[in-house]
């Protein structure tokens, strides 16, 4: 069974399951990173990094933050879709200390060089590719093979970022293969496990209709998904990528409106899947509006990033922790609240790019919302990822049950 190896873990909980150190320290960083990038923009900090300040902002959130919530997911799921062990102990501590030696290789690049900060940076994507590979491979799991080949696309993207970046000067096309595969990724997963997840709670709490399962519209809504991203990574402003995108946003919110959402709003941990959704097809149609001139690019790049992949992240993040660590499934006044901060910060974020007049005091709304958000997560389940339940549920003020 999958589970015997994870149940009969002796060692550290930190390292007992794949999300417990991925998901602490992705957000661990996000936070960090946040808290960093302000002063940067403004010309107060620096760091001693190859990369200009806006690349580093931009590669360590899409290819520092997000593979690590990638992971800590894929290898949580993938012994459920195999029926295989789980990497755990020395293996998966070895793997969170690959990707942490990227993080400092990224941001000393300057000083160590820009090479064998991007082999360093590198060898974790590919670790990850190579593992998930294999399990899904040994396990005969054909059907999720399309996500380990998403991740392959953001690994060669996290490698033509290093060598953009040094050969052009800035980061350009990588950016969008990196931000091309998370739109898909959300895409591919939360069309599975939002609808799935709905349908499980309605059955039981809230009997009526019920969300459509995947099937052969999502198929075709995330094929022609693949299709105008590509479009944008190779013609961003093309009027044919604005067409696409525009259609591709109207097919986003009908399959939306399939996954009754609307009939979630009691249950917290499930109305914020339905909402971190609502920012794909939202970034679909801010890059159409862009592309006829009635926006500038970033609105649509920040929706997916701040508001899909930000809300998304903290949405798997916050029930997967309480899932698989026998929690009961709801959201705590803290969790609420982290819920809260990150849709903040994300409306603040895109809106900081549609009324420039007022980006300053939008930017710094939509960087407290994250510090909030990602660092608040880290405070209310470091001591439940890190193997403390009741110290983690008196942190997110619920009672711990009596001895």
């Amino acid at each position: 069974m999958a589970g015997t190896r994870s149940r009969n873990y002796e060692g550290w909980p930190l390292f007992a399951n794949s999300f417990r150190p991925f998901f602490l320290l992705a957000a661990i960083q996000a936070g960090l990173s946040i808290l960093a990038w302000l002063p940067m923009f403004y010309g107060e900090l620096s760091v001693s990094s190859a990369f200009a300040p806006r690349d580093w902002h931009v590669h360590e959130m899409l290819y520092g933050f997000l593979p690590a919530v990638i992971t800590g997911f894929l290898f949580t799921a993938i012994p459920n879709w195999t029926g295989r062990l789980p990497i755990q102990g020395t293996s998966l501590a070895a793997l969170v200390s690959v990707w942490l030696a990227g993080r400092v290789a990224v941001t000393l690049s300057a000083d160590i060089g820009w090479a064998f900060a991007l082999v360093v940076d590198a060898a974790f994507l590919a670790l990850v590719v190579a593992a998930a590979a294999r399990e899904i491979i040994a396990g005969g799991n054909w059907r999720n093979l399309p996500v380990v080949v998403l991740v392959s696309v953001l690994l060669a993207g996290n490698v033509a970022f290093h060598l953009e970046a040094h050969d052009q000067g800035a980061a350009d096309v990588s950016i969008r293969v990196g931000i091309g595969v998370v739109v898909l990724l959300i895409s591919l997963i939360g069309g599975r496990i939002i609808p799935s997840f709905t349908r499980n709670w309605l059955v039981k709490s809230n009997p009526g209709r019920l969300p459509v399962p995947f099937g052969r519209f999502d198929g075709a809504v995330i094929g022609c998904s693949a299709l105008a991203l590509i479009c944008w990574i190779v013609a961003p402003l093309n009027a044919v990528t604005g067409v696409l995108m525009a259609l591709v946003g109207g097919l986003h919110l009908v399959r939306l409106a399939r996954w009754a959402g609307d009939r979630t709003f009691r249950e917290r941990l499930l109305v914020i899947l339905h909402i971190g959704y609502v920012f794909v097809p939202l970034g679909f149609i801010l890059h159409a509006l862009a592309v006829f001139g009635a926006l500038p690019p970033s609105a649509g790049i920040h929706a997916w990033m701040t508001g899909a992949a930000g809300t998304m992240t903290l949405a798997v993040m916050t029930r997967a922790s309480l899932g698989h660590t026998g929690q009961a499934l709801t959201a705590s006044p803290a969790v609420q609240g982290i819920y809260a901060a990150i849709i903040i910060a994300a409306l603040a974020r895109v809106a900081a790019v549609v009324l420039p007049a007022h980006s300053d005091v939008l930017l710094h709304i939509a960087a407290c919302g994250w510090l909030v958000a990602f660092p608040g997560f880290a405070v209310a389940f470091g001591p439940l990822l890190a193997g403390s339940r009741r110290r983690a549920l008196a942190t997110m003020g619920v009672p711990a049950p009596a001895r």
